[in-house]
This record gives C-alpha cells, structure tokens and sequence, in this order.
C-alpha cells in the first residue's frame, strides 16, 4: 500500500489523534449537553403569554434593569406575566402558584387562550374545614356571619299617608319600635351605653363609610330630607343597625340656624306642624323611632313648648315608635316609649373634646348603670374617635347596646295640657 505523502509544515509528518485525546473529546460534549439538559429543566420551559391581554414577562427585568431587580407594583398587583404550569406538569415545590387569569374574549366572541395556572381547590360547603394535604397549610375559612339583619317594613305595619307611607302598630299588637330593634341581651349586668349618630344621609361616601366601619350596635339617624339612600338603607339593616329618622325641630338661634322648609315650628299652627311630622315620617320606612334632631341642631325652642313636644309624642306613641330627645338633662320623654341623651359628643367637634365626652359618657354609665350618647354630625375625625373607642369598650368593662335597649315606659300620669 502507497504511504501517504508527508504534510509539510513545521518539518513534520501529520499523525492520527490517539485514543486518549478522543476519549476525552467526547467526554466533553457528552458533559455539555447533559448540562444543558440540566439547565433547561431546572429552568422550565417558557412562558406563554395570553394574546391581547397586554401581559408581560414581569418575573424577568427589563434587558437595562440590573440583575435581582423588583417587579414592577402595577404588574405585580396584577399577577401578569406569572409563568404558566402546563397541564399534566409537577410544580415545583418552591414555585409560588401563579394568579388565575380571566380568560379575555376575542373579536368574535371567542375566548383567547390564557395562561393554564394551578388553582386551590375550593373549600367545602359546611363549617368543617377541608383536610389538608401533607406540607400544605389548611383553607381558611370565613368567620360566620353573626350580623343578624333588621328586616325591611312590613306592608301590614304601614298606612297611607298624603305624602307616602306611614308606619303604624299591627293589627296583632307588633309596634315598629320592637319589630325593627336589634336585639339585646337584657340578663348582661354590665354598664350599657348606647350612642345616636345622626346626620346621615345627606353624605352617602360618609354615611356609607359609617354603616361600614361602626358596630352594629350604633343606631342611626337619617336626615328627612336625605334622597336616593334606599341602598344605604339596606345595607344598615343588613348589618342589624336600628334606624331614626331625624325630625327637623326649630333650634335655638332660629331662624340664623334653619332645619329647612319642612321644619317644625313654634310659630305656625298645631295642624300644620302635624302635616310636616307626616312629611318627616313617610321619607323611608323601617325605623324604631325618631330623634328631634337634625345634625347638629337640636330642637331646643319647638322642645320648649311643652304642648307641642308633648302632642309630638302622643304622635309617636300611637305609631308604635319611641323618641329620643336630643337635649341632655331634659326629662325623659313623658308621652312616648324613649330616652333622653346624656352627652353630645361631638360638641365641639374636635378630637380632643370628642374622646373626653365619650370617656364622660362611660362615666356616666358606669355610675347609673346606662347612659346615651349623641353625635350631631358624620365627620372623617368622628368617625375615627367612635370607631376606636368602641373597639376597645369591652375591654373597659362596659358594652354598646342599641338605642332600644335604654327605652323606658312612658308616664301614664303626665300632664294631658
């Protein structure tokens, strides 16, 4: 066989690779690929995004974003671009499970692919909580409703009336003032203190910011010329919260300080004062009772004329409503189921002054055994000083009780003039 010319170059002849040197090249690129083979594993494969959901890659920083470089809190909030599990696919035990994704329609009305995400599977009806799977925290389940709901107004405890309807007692003997009370517990021994908050209505974000953030055992007080507050209305009675409707009563400092065209006054007739009581108690339905008070103006001269507040409250007792009477160290109502508030405490309205009145208004309870509060007028600070000092009563030894529950037995032996 002919030898192969020798290479030139160097002085050399060209000899094969040995077998170590191949050996060992292999070696090499076997180890590269298993690597990779590693990585892309380890990695997963890539994310699919949904098309024309504008979602982005938000667990990957921008190409001029500096490595380990937070996600941004629009995207974050909003869990897109959260890398998908592919149906059939282990997770991986540390991956955090990515947020459901609503699926968006297309042009057409089809729906566009979205991302395939591993979703908790939903808790069982019932109180019993689901059993959890090895290494995996129990569902939470939410707290029971101990809300108990005040129902709407009852047709067979309505009248009509020239400008709506009017409540009035059943013809089996149900008064409005029990059949939309919250109820008590009356064998509780400690101090009792109710609280009035009036001036609602008018400011549904305050008034709703109200029904949303007190007790339930706050009683309400809506202005009569409050409008459109039905869904107010029934989100207080969903959550059990009595129900006043404030009466426009002519104040001190009339007429500077006005209740408004359809007030109460001492200068007009007993009829045509009787026509706006009508007009005040057929603005909703489904309260207890009534507060002569309209926010922050109290009724103090009509309250000074002992026939009318009088007459005024015979009204209320044959309607089967209770009245509270705003002005404190006056009597109790005398002619009708009621109470007589012991403090305002939003007079003046400053936080200061708002949690020494209502430290005073414990104090009082704590030494009669029951006081009741009023608070003129829905403010952002009120709202805050009542929210924080009824969240700590009980801890003080004493308990938030409806209005209804401190009403007392009107005098049979009051003066009729």
């Amino acid at each position: 066989m002919a030898r192969l010319p020798a290479l030139t170059g160097a002085g050399s002849a060209w000899r094969p690779p040995s077998l170590k040197a191949l050996k060992w090249f292999w070696v090499v690129v076997l180890l590269a690929f298993g690597g990779g083979g590693a990585a892309l594993g380890i990695l997963g494969p890539p994310v699919k995004l949904a098309p024309g959901t504008g979602a982005t890659q938000a667990a990957i920083p921008a190409p001029d974003a500096p490595m380990g470089a937070p996600v941004p809190a629009e995207q974050a909030a909003t869990g897109s671009g959260a890398p998908a599990v592919a149906p059939g696919m282990a997770a991986s035990p540390s991956a955090t499970p990515a947020p459901a994704v609503a699926a968006a329609p297309a042009a057409g009305g089809a729906a566009e692919a979205t991302l395939t995400t591993v979703l908790p599977a939903p808790a069982a009806a019932g109180p019993a909580a689901v059993a959890a799977g090895p290494g995996t925290a129990a569902p939470v389940l939410p707290a029971a409703n101990t809300e108990r709901a005040i129902p709407r107004a009852e047709p067979a405890m309505l009248e009509a009336g020239a400008y709506g309807p009017l409540p009035r007692i059943g013809a089996d003997g149900r008064t409005p003032m029990r059949v939309y009370a919250r109820p008590a517990d009356r064998t509780d021994l400690r101090p009792r203190v109710g609280l009035v908050l009036g001036g609602l209505g008018m400011n549904a974000a305050l008034t709703d910011e109200a029904i949303r953030r007190l007790p339930p055992t706050v009683t309400l007080a809506f202005s009569p010329y409050a409008t459109q507050v039905a869904l107010l209305l029934d989100r207080a009675r969903g959550r059990g919260m009595e129900l006043l409707v404030a009466l426009p009563l002519e104040p001190t400092g009339y007429p500077l300080n006005s209740p408004g065209d359809r007030a109460l006054l001492t200068g007009i007739s007993a009829a045509e004062n009787g026509d706006r009581l009508d007009w005040a108690l057929s603005r909703f339905t489904g309260y207890v009772g009534a507060v002569g008070a309209l926010g922050p103006m109290r009724g103090e001269r009509y309250a000074a004329l002992g026939d009318r507040l009088g007459s005024l409250q015979e009204t209320l007792q044959r309607r089967g409503l209770l009245y509270v009477d705003p002005r404190p160290g006056a009597t109790t109502p005398a002619r009708a189921w009621g109470a007589t508030v012991d403090v305002v405490v939003d007079d003046p309205p400053n936080r200061q002054r708002i949690d020494q009145k209502l430290g005073a208004l414990e104090g009082i309870a704590r030494e009669r055994g029951s006081a009741l509060g009023y608070a003129g007028e829905a403010t952002p600070v009120l709202l805050d000083r009542l929210a924080a000092w009824a969240g700590s009563l009980e801890s003080r030894g004493s308990v938030l009780v409806p209005v209804s529950a401190l009403i007392r037995r009107p005098d049979a032996t009051a003066d009729r003039r």
